[in-house]
């Protein structure tokens, strides 16, 4: 009887782990992740720096997914709403600003990614130039890559 006992009970598994009941289960295994690499979330950044190039605060904008946060370099206050990354970028671009990348760390996901480093920042307006420390994470919405963290902090230690 014990004998029989478990043969039922292996049954019973292996018919769960063949069939599972779940929707939310079948959805997670054909889920698919977008094929990408290290040079196209690298690509990120400079279509993002073209947008700066632009000057208009709505394409640099545009960039971002409408749930992100924008953490900035020249500014206190997180930007979570479009009209708060609009209004930052607004008083940003003033300056005429172009980055460039000094380092950086890229590390790839499912549909997500994160590029971290260091940039520098020069304005053409006043000639200053800023070294920050950079991070944006990425997430794939079906047709392009969005920002949906921005975090900039200008380097603690003078060069």
């Amino acid at each position: 009887m014990k004998l029989a006992s478990v043969a039922l009970l292996a049954l019973a598994l292996t018919g769960c782990a063949t069939h599972p009941a779940s929707p939310v289960a079948q959805a997670s295994s054909t889920a698919s992740c977008k094929p990408t690499s290290e040079q196209e979330i690298a690509a990120l950044f400079d279509r993002w720096n073209r947008s700066l190039q632009t000057h208009d605060p709505q394409q640099v904008v545009a960039n971002y997914a409408e749930r992100s946060i924008l953490l900035p370099t020249v500014s206190n206050k997180p930007r979570l709403t479009v009209a708060e990354k609009l209004d930052y970028f607004d008083h940003f671009l003033v300056d005429r600003p172009s980055g460039k990348i000094d380092l950086h760390f890229i590390e790839l996901g499912c549909n997500s990614a994160v590029d971290a480093g260091l940039y520098t920042f020069t304005f053409a307006r006043t000639g200053a130039v800023v070294h920050a420390r950079y991070t944006y994470t990425y997430r794939w919405d079906g047709s392009q890559w969005l920002i949906t963290s921005h975090h900039s902090s200008a380097m603690p230690e003078k060069q």
